[in-house]
C-alpha cells in the first residue's frame, strides 16, 4: 500500500529505471517477477509486489495477492493510498532531510535509543542512527531470470569503525533485506539495530501475529516492564514490545498470511502507534500498517571486534509459497 504518486512512477516504469520522488531519487523496477522500489536515502525498500500465481499479468497480481484495500476514496487521491504491495508507506512523506515513514527503514548502528556506537559528544546522535537519513550509492545491480539483487553502500562515511552495505534480493515469491556492518577499526563496539519493516495491512487493530506464544517480552509503554504472552499476539490497540524471540512469525491480517523470519537476530519489534499517530501519518492512513521487525536491542546487542561482521537479515514469504 503506497502513495499514488509512487504508484504511477511504477506504472510508467518498463524494466528497471531511476526517477524522482518526494525529493529522492529512487530506483524502480517493473518485471516479469514483480515490482521493487528503493530509495537512495537510507537505502530503504518501499515497495515490494511479486507476480507469481497471477495467471492475467501484474494487473491480477496487484488486485488479487492477498492484499489491503485502501481507504474508499483514497484510488482518487493524488495524495492518498493505493493497494497493492507487501509494504506500506506513509502518502505524506517528510520533506528532505526527514526520513520517510514506510517501507523498511535500516536503523543503524543504533536502535532507539539504545546509544552505545554513537560517537557524538553527548550521543545525541538522530533517533535510530545516521544510515535512514543518508544517501546510498547503488553499487551493483545483479540481474537473473527470477528476480534481482541490489547491492547498496553509504555514500559518505557514517561510523569511524564500522562500515554497513546492504543487500535486498527480490524474486516472485519472497523479498529479503540484508544489514551487513563490518568491523574495519581497532577497538570492539557495541551495536544495535533494526529493519524497521512497515508492513501493509487491511486493519491493524484485527491483526494477530502468530509464532509469540510463551516468549517474555519489554513493554515499552509501561516503562519496559517485562511480561510474557499469553497465546498469540491479538492486535487490539497501541503496542511497543521487544520479543525475546528468534522465531519465525506470521501476520494474519484476516486477508493474507505473511511469513516473517529474522537472521541475525534474537529480539522481534512489533509496533503500532494506535491513536498516538506520528505528525506524517493521518488517522486513515495509519490503520494500514503493522510493524514487525528484525532487530538487535537491549535484548541482544551484538559486540563487533575488530575484523568482524554481523548480518541482520528479514525474509517476507506468503505462507503457503516454497
Amino acid at each position: 500500500m503506497i502513495p499514488a504518486s509512487l504508484r504511477a512512477l511504477l506504472d510508467a516504469t518498463d524494466g528497471q529505471r531511476r526517477a524522482d520522488w518526494a525529493g529522492r531519487e529512487v530506483w524502480l523496477a517493473r518485471e516479469p517477477w514483480g515490482e521493487l522500489a528503493v530509495s537512495l536515502q537510507g537505502a530503504q525498500v518501499l515497495h515490494f509486489l511479486p507476480f507469481a500465481g497471477a495467471p492475467d499479468g501484474p494487473e491480477d497480481a496487484r488486485a488479487e495477492g492477498s492484499l489491503p484495500a485502501p481507504a474508499a476514496d483514497a484510488s482518487q487521491s493524488p495524495e492518498g493510498l493505493v493497494p497493492g504491495g507487501w509494504l506500506w508507506v506513509t502518502p505524506t512523506p517528510q520533506a528532505l532531510p526527514g526520513a520517510i515513514r514506510g517501507g523498511i527503514p535500516l536503523c543503524w548502528p543504533w536502535f532507539a535509543d539504545e546509544r552505545t556506537a554513537d560517537e557524538s559528544p553527548d550521543r545525541s546522535g538522530p533517533m535510530h542512527g545516521p544510515a535512514r537519513k543518508a544517501d546510498w550509492r547503488l553499487e551493483a545491480v545483479d540481474e537473473h531470470e527470477e528476480g534481482v539483487e541490489l547491492h547498496l553502500s553509504p555514500v559518505e562515511r557514517l561510523h569511524s569503525q564500522l562500515v554497513p552495505r546492504a543487500v535486498i534480493q527480490a524474486n516472485a515469491q519472497r523479498l529479503h533485506v540484508e544489514l551487513i556492518t563490518e568491523h574495519v577499526g581497532e577497538t570492539p563496539v557495541k551495536i544495535t539495530g533494526a529493519l524497521h519493516s512497515y508492513l501493509a495491512v487491511a486493519e491493524a487493530h484485527a491483526c494477530r501475529v502468530e509464532g509469540l506464544a510463551g516468549a517474555r517480552y519489554l513493554d515499552k509503554l509501561a516503562d519496559f516492564a517485562e511480561r510474557e504472552q499469553q497465546g498469540e499476539l491479538g492486535v487490539r490497540g497501541g503496542l511497543d514490545r521487544i520479543y525475546h524471540s528468534n522465531a519465525e512469525l506470521v501476520l494474519d491480517d484476516g486477508r493474507r498470511r505473511l511469513r516473517v523470519a529474522r537472521q541475525g537476530s534474537d529480539s522481534a519489534v512489533v509496533w503500532h502507534p494506535g491513536e498516538a499517530l506520528p505528525a506524517d501519518t493521518s488517522a486513515e492512513a495509519g490503520r494500514h500498517f503493522l510493524c514487525i521487525e528484525s532487530a538487535n536491542t537491549r535484548l541482544d546487542p551484538v559486540w563487533l571486534v575488530p575484523g568482524a561482521q554481523h548480518l541482520l537479515g528479514t525474509t517476507l514469504s506468503l505462507v503457503g509459497d516454497a
